[in-house]
């Protein structure tokens, strides 16, 4: 018995559901998306409410049903107040600059990277004054999937070094720092 899936989905001001065959459009203020319904489910719109109804009650029906009233529920928060990821470039040298539809990055290779923009997602940049070697970037976007994707994609440009911390790194990501090399005589 999925609890979640169980949950009506409350539509805010300015988003409108469709239910066509086999997937759920979602427009609202910061754009539109589509989801998929999953094989076994039913979605209907009531009242200013999203029900999603399962038709089965095998195993994985039921684990369907809380994952396709998830998607909903982050297809419909995407369109009203979009997702973020934060990403801290830190090492010495260590920039990225916005260059059109492209953000160019500076960080410690012979030569720079240039990582394009996708469709839906926007990517600042800002320095920090403060701290000299630090630079946030920000991506933003309406689909929660791909602004995970593309700040997994940034950060793997430059990972994190485990002996000296250094690379791009998620705000708030925990790293354990690994000892160096130890000499013995």
């Amino acid at each position: 018995m999925s609890r979640i899936g169980k949950k009506p989905i409350v539509l805010p001001k300015g988003v409108e559901v469709k239910v066509e065959a086999g997937a759920v459009m979602v427009k609202g203020p910061k754009g539109s998306l589509s989801t998929p319904v999953l094989a076994g489910m039913q979605v209907g719109v009531k009242d200013g409410k999203v029900e999603v109804t399962r038709q089965g009650d095998e195993k994985q029906d039921r684990a369907f049903h809380g994952l396709n009233r998830a998607l909903l529920q982050n297809a419909v928060l995407g369109v009203t107040e979009g997702y973020t990821k934060k990403i801290d470039l830190v090492g010495v040298g260590y920039k990225a600059e916005v260059k059109g539809n492209d953000v160019v990055f500076s960080c410690g290779y012979s030569h720079p990277v240039v990582f394009p923009m996708p469709a839906g997602i926007k990517i600042d940049v800002a320095a920090d004054a403060k701290a000299k070697e630090v630079t946030h970037i920000t991506v933003t976007g309406a689909d929660k999937q791909k602004v995970g994707q593309v700040a997994k994609q940034i950060r793997e440009i430059k990972p994190p070094d485990p002996y000296k911390l250094k690379g791009f790194r998620f705000v708030g990501e925990i790293l354990k720092k690994k000892a160096g090399k130890a000499t013995g005589k």
